[in-house]
């Protein structure tokens, strides 16, 4: 099969602990994007002017030319700039676009860095400009024409919780549902977020217990078991084997990708049970020459425990429909025999906003260096990693290994 030869790594990761309300006065996104820039070259080792290529999801302060905003702010002249929008899923799709540029030998390094804000600090805005428009419960457009707009917004098929809980009910009404089992998938994100200090859950132990008796959301759906918004932000450097191979880390090659979009809201899909990213875990396996018994560590997006599940199932780990037994049956903990979102998922370790996405990203590059510290899975040599765009919509999958 034609694609990645993995000789384009991961050499530099930055990720903010997570924090329920900033420290400090908020950063514009241009000051967001410089510091998490320079925190992963810096954790590379890497020579700034050997950079010469940009990912971005966008820039509050520019609705136009992201890329060559950036190129600007940060001083760096790029060979190769993009903006992904990919919901969810933008995050692992830019990492495979960086190593598909840097082997076509476009570019020599390149960042991809996720701010966790994606707007203008309020205090600093004038009053003369007019507010933000309002995001109608989740839906991303409301402008005329849009056919969410004329078919979904008036009815009230829209959001996030709503949607993500009529997957679940799909599911159980053909396999049955076991509630206690997908809460068991919070509590073991949960136990890991406990071994990593920059988790916003870290030191507030969790029982299944604890999420069945949570707030109901959208039956099925508890509050324990949905994403925990926070602030922070996310930088990622790639690099060609020259520049790797001079890093400070162990670098973690790109050897795999699939990338599938089947529509962008449940309205349009064809079966709720089943996901893109069978097709792309599939051709990310393929690709990399690979196999499922080969992952040491899987790190899944994590927005809700039912997105979990069902990566789990659609990415061939388990049959379909087995998934919830297969969970019941497998310690997901950074000690367990299948280690799963070892710094917490966004569930624990907590979702700053787009950079929720590369946060998986970097939790398996991390454990794949061996920079895990407590919660470090040994003879970690191989990565799955999963982007989830809208409601099961758009998914991106990786497969990410050491020497």
């Amino acid at each position: 099969m034609t694609g990645l030869r993995g000789e384009a790594a991961i050499v530099g990761i930055a990720e903010l602990p997570a924090q329920r309300r900033p420290a400090g006065p908020p950063l514009f996104t241009l000051d967001q994007y410089a510091l998490l820039a320079k925190m992963a070259v810096e954790d590379a080792g890497v020579d700034p002017a050997r950079i010469n290529g940009l990912l971005t999801h966008g820039v509050a302060e520019s609705a136009m030319f992201a890329p060559a905003t950036l190129c600007e702010y940060l001083g760096l002249a790029l060979d190769f700039g993009e903006r992904v929008d990919l919901g969810g899923a933008t995050s692992a799709g830019m990492i495979w676009r960086a190593a598909a540029a840097i082997e076509l030998g476009i570019c020599d390094a390149v960042l991809a860095v996720v701010p966790g804000s994606a707007s203008v600090p309020q205090s600093e805005r004038k009053s003369s400009e007019p507010a933000a428009a309002p995001n109608w419960f989740g839906a991303s457009s409301n402008n005329y024409g849009s056919p969410q707009a004329e078919f979904e917004i008036p009815y009230g098929n829209l959001g996030q919780n709503a949607p993500y809980a009529q997957i679940a009910q799909r599911y159980a009404a053909e396999f049955g549902y076991d509630p206690a089992a997908v809460a068991k998938i919070a509590v073991d994100q949960r136990t890991n977020a406990g071994a990593h200090p920059g988790a916003v859950f870290h030191g507030t132990p969790l029982t299944v217990e604890d999420v069945l008796a949570s707030p109901m959301i959208a039956d099925p759906i508890h509050l324990l078991e949905t994403v925990m918004r926070v602030h922070g932000g996310v930088g990622v450097l790639l690099a060609n084997a020259d520049v790797a191979r001079r890093s400070r880390h162990r670098p973690v090659w790109i050897k795999g990708f699939g990338e599938h979009i089947a529509f962008k809201t449940p309205t349009y899909a064809e079966d709720l049970l089943h996901t893109p990213i069978t097709r792309a875990a599939d051709k990310a396996f393929a690709m990399s020459g690979l196999n499922r018994s080969d992952v040491d560590v899987a790190s899944i997006y994590d927005c809700y425990t039912i997105t979990v599940l069902m990566s789990l199932e659609d990415a061939g780990f388990c049959a379909k429909g087995d998934g919830m037994s297969w969970v019941a049956e497998h310690d997901l903990t950074y000690r367990g025999d299948f280690p799963l979102n070892t710094a917490g998922g966004q569930l624990s370790f907590g979702q700053a906003g787009m950079a929720g996405g590369m946060h998986h990203v970097v939790d398996g590059a991390r454990q794949v260096m061996g920079r895990a510290g407590d919660a470090q899975v040994p003879d970690c040599h191989t990565a799955f990693v999963t982007g989830n765009g809208g409601i099961m919509s758009e998914q991106v999958a990786l497969i990410m290994r050491g020497d």
